[in-house]
């Protein structure tokens, strides 16, 4: 993908979004993001295999306890291949779980959340459609830290599309 570069938080390189982002042809090779990219999202890292405005496709590794809150996507459609691991889900307030060969599939508007709650990585390869905001949302929340404010992710993912549900209530 080429795009206009610009500076990120910490003095990282930044791909700026395009109206337009129009996906190159090639192939990006195992263990390797486009451009070089390798985001560090909440502890997970995120390696984007591919990017168009029709859709955007990334490798995750989870390590153990690590986890994406429940949230909505308004305006996009989610998959996730699992490669290795278990992957704990919350699709639309229902329980499930997700093994290696598994396809997880998300429709637009119906709330999600994943755990890995296992001694070992996970590791999937997720694809959302539209792209929309979600490359720009990476880059955001790229390197914040395991002890970002929840406040501030929050703030962020619904500048970018996508909406967080609050915590349970105690009780639970």
């Amino acid at each position: 993908m080429s795009g206009p570069k610009d500076s990120g938080t910490n003095g990282e390189p930044q791909y700026a979004a395009l109206v337009t982002a129009i996906m190159s042809a090639g192939v990006t090779e195992a263990g390797e993001g486009i451009d070089g990219i390798r985001w560090n999202i909440l502890g997970q890292t995120y390696v984007p295999k591919q990017y168009s405005e029709s859709s955007l496709s990334w490798h995750a590794t989870m390590p153990p306890g690590t986890f994406v809150p429940p949230h909505i996507h308004p305006t996009q459609d989610e998959f996730i291949y699992m490669l290795q691991g278990r992957l704990d889900l919350v699709v639309d307030g229902k329980d499930g779980v997700a093994n290696p060969g598994d396809t997880v599939r998300l429709p637009r508007g119906i709330s999600h959340g994943l755990y890995n709650r296992g001694d070992h990585d996970v590791k999937c390869f997720f694809w959302v459609s539209p792209a929309r905001r979600l490359y720009d949302l990476f880059w955001a929340l790229h390197n914040l830290g395991p002890n970002a404010s929840p406040a501030e992710v929050v703030a962020v993912a619904a500048k970018h599309e996508v909406d967080f549900l609050p915590p349970p209530e105690d009780g639970e």
